[in-house]
This record gives structure tokens, sequence and C-alpha cells, in this order.
């Protein structure tokens, strides 16, 4: 059983005051912060894409429950990625699947959904598991930063999510693609070996390409369609 904590109080007006005091800050005591107001309140979701902020979270709130997607489309590197994080950080790795496995999925919607309707798969596979993942919780940590793309150029460092009644934190939102390498490179990040291979974003196999030099870091994700979140920032 987790341990229990006492709830902050009105979490919208936490956010609110949060994020003018913190915005700008180091993520460090950002997420120090949020360890120290939610405990064991407080989880992570990562996609293993962000294994800078899985390392920096451990550092300072260590044992923190991780969240993972297993969307059952994974490419291998990042199940793999996955499970040496769990071995080598000191976080409580928490891996949570669809409800229905691929297979039933195809049963009962037809192959390819991820091709024929995106949006309806990504409902499936990640939003709704998401959402059963953080119920325990009263705020979530997650590895979003404003130069990701023209969509998320006014994300707050810690805002109220709304949808869920939580509060979103987002300690890296300001860092730029220079500073998570040289944070990778100055700390030995285990780091999925899918950046090497010429990816800059990655998510689930079937709708995740490599980049061109000069494109946008997340035109891998969804190419050839209007889709640019899976809908779990929405």
């Amino acid at each position: 059983m987790r341990p229990t904590h006492d709830p902050p109080g009105d979490l919208r007006e936490l956010a609110a005051r949060a994020d003018r005091e913190l915005d700008g800050a180091d993520a460090a005591d950002i997420l120090r912060w949020a360890g120290e107001v939610f405990g064991p309140d407080l989880v992570l979701a990562s996609s293993m894409a962000d294994t800078h902020l899985v390392h920096l979270a451990q550092s300072v709130v260590p044992g923190i429950d991780v969240l993972f997607l297993d969307t059952g489309y994974h490419f291998a590197e990042t199940i793999g990625t996955r499970d040496a994080i769990a071995v080598v950080y000191d976080v409580n790795m928490i891996s949570i699947t669809p409800r229905q496995t691929v297979e039933e999925q195809e049963a009962a919607f037809g192959p390819r959904l991820h091709d024929r309707d995106p949006a309806r798969c990504c409902a499936l596979r990640k939003v709704e598991p998401l959402e059963r993942g953080l119920a325990p919780y009263t705020a979530w940590v997650n590895g979003m930063r404003r130069v990701d793309a023209p969509t998320r150029k006014d994300i707050r460092t810690v805002d109220y999510d709304a949808k869920r009644g939580m509060v979103k934190i987002s300690p890296i939102a300001g860092w730029t693609d220079e500073d998570v390498e040289a944070y990778v490179e100055q700390h030995g990040v285990l780091v999925n070996p899918l950046f090497q291979d010429g990816y800059t974003s990655i998510g689930c196999a079937p709708c995740t390409r490599r980049t061109a030099p000069g494109e946008d870091s997340r035109a891998g994700r969804w190419a050839g369609t209007a889709k640019t979140e899976c809908g779990i920032h929405d």
C-alpha cells in the first residue's frame, strides 16, 4: 500500500502560485519543491524519450514512481531503455497497458487502426491507460519543453490539469536541445539508442519515422497527417 500524504489544499490556486514563483527556476529546485509538497502522491510519466528528466528526478526525489505506457507498439529499443532505467536508476517503474492487447484491438476495430484513425488508437492505447495510471496521484511530472513544437511554446512550469483534477509539472519546460545534450553528457544518462539512429522524437513504431536535418523535432510523429499530439496533453 502506498503511504498516505495530506492533500495540499486548493490545487488550482497552488499551481498558479507555484508557477509564478518557480517559472525560470532550476529544474532540480522545481522537482525538489514537488517532492516536498506532494510526497508519494507525485508521479513522473515518461515515454523513455526523456530519460534525462528521469535521471534528474531520481537524484532529487529518490524512489519516485515512474509511469510508462506500454502501448504494445513500442520500438524494442524503447522497451530496452525502460528495463535498463528500472534497474540502474532509483525509481519505482510502473508499466501500464491498454485494456485490450494489440490483437484484441485489431479484432474489435480492424487491423492498423493507427493508420486509419490514429486519434482513436492513441485514445485507446495512451490516453485511457494514462488516466488509470495517474488516478492514484495528486500531481504528475512530464518532460514537455517549449522548444519541442509550436503547440508547446506556451506551456507552464506548473499548471492545473483541469481534465484530471491534478497539478501538472513541467520542470524542464525552458530547456533547449543544448541544455538536454549538456545534461546527458555531464551525467552519463542512459539514452534511448534511437536518438543515435536519426529519430528526434520517439513514440510508437508504426507512427514514428526518422527526421531530416532542419525538420521540426516532432516532424517524424504521425508524418503525413494533421495530427501533432497524442491527446495526453490536450
